[in-house]
């Protein structure tokens, strides 16, 4: 089969190669692949992939829906369906899963990361991390859903849930995450705040139903969203980036207000302003991917047609390093579709 190989770091190691297609183990099914998402964490293996148990080569990858090539006969699937991926290949047994919180599972093996991905046309994955869609699904629609949209999921409705009417800012749309969290956070009711450094970004998003756009190129964003909302500071802050925006985000906050972050593409070492945090008695929590009852609960939404995802670009196998540099230039808006014919 094709499949996209990690041989060494960097973008010349990240080859397109033929390879011998997965030999699933028992408790797995075979999913035929026909689209996927391009994600910064498909950059980070590429060219870092420290504090994550792998070796090389590896298919990259974490995330992807197709068709089920092949399942046992009690699986509850069938040949040929559409299927999405749950990419956490979780244990089942240690205390988090027992208690339905998969992402903090011990033994947690992501595929893409920890095992082989679905930058390729056939892709092996234990049989409940299969999830069945609907016959008139599009699979390229459905193959990023995963990564961006569940996350978002998680941060907007899982520890402390937003409620409509409440406000929140999303720092640097564009990227799917961000784009996701202000579809998801427009379509629960809340009046939603961007920051950008490009204007046509800003539009865009007002276009998708924020209520207003930040250049951070150009104006000081905590000022900025003091002033849209009546000197009070907004509800929520959803940051994935980090050290460079932290702490307008923490000044972006009313009093009681809450900060979730998945990420921290500029930097990993804020300053906590740990007196900010205690007077005005704010909350600060970290969020990735989401469990499997918000994977059932974000799928059924899309399947209702309740959320589209914004995919920017398609890119076949043969050209996915184009992919990998528009991500890194962080020249999208939404998300990058990986399409495998």
């Amino acid at each position: 089969m094709k499949a996209v190989v990690l041989e060494t770091r960097g973008r010349a190691g990240l080859v397109l190669r033929e390879v011998a297609p997965p030999v699933r183990q028992p408790g797995e099914s075979l999913l035929r692949v026909h689209a996927a998402g391009l994600n910064r964490v498909d950059l980070y293996m590429r060219d870092n992939g420290a504090g994550i148990t792998h070796t090389l080569p590896l298919i990259l990858g974490v995330e992807g829906a197709g068709v089920v090539a092949e399942t046992d006969p009690s699986s509850g699937l069938k040949v040929g369906q559409k299927a999405i991926l749950f990419s956490n290949a979780f244990c089942g047994g240690c205390r988090y899963c027992r208690a339905g919180d998969q992402p903090l599972c011990l033994r947690a093996k992501l595929m893409g990361e920890h095992r082989h991905g679905t930058f390729a046309e056939y892709v092996a994955m234990p049989t409940q991390c299969f999830f069945p869609l609907p016959d008139d699904t599009d699979l390229v629609e459905a193959g990023p859903l995963m990564a961006a949209y569940l996350t978002a999921w998680r941060m907007l409705f899982g520890k402390r849930a937003l409620r409509p009417g409440e406000t929140v800012l999303v720092v640097g749309v564009g990227g799917g995450v961000a784009v996701a969290t202000l579809q998801l956070a427009v379509r629960a009711g809340a009046r939603v705040l961007v920051t950008s450094s490009h204007d046509e970004k800003i539009a865009r998003a007002i276009a998708l139903g924020a209520i207003a756009g930040i250049n951070y190129r150009r104006e000081k964003v905590a000022e900025r969203v003091l002033a849209l909302t009546d000197g009070e500071g907004v509800d929520m802050v959803v940051d994935s980036v980090g050290q460079a925006s932290w702490s307008d985000s923490l000044r972006s906050l009313r009093r009681g207000g809450r900060l979730v972050t998945c990420g921290a593409t500029t930097g990993s070492d804020p300053s906590a302003d740990i007196q900010r945090l205690f007077i005005r008695q704010l909350e600060v929590y970290g969020s990735t991917g989401g469990s499997i009852e918000e994977f059932r609960q974000l799928l059924d939404v899309f399947a209702r047609g309740h959320i589209k995802p914004v995919v920017d670009r398609h890119y076949e196998l043969a050209n996915i390093n184009e992919g990998f540099d528009r991500l890194e230039r962080a020249e999208q808006f939404g998300k990058l579709a990986v399409t495998i014919p």
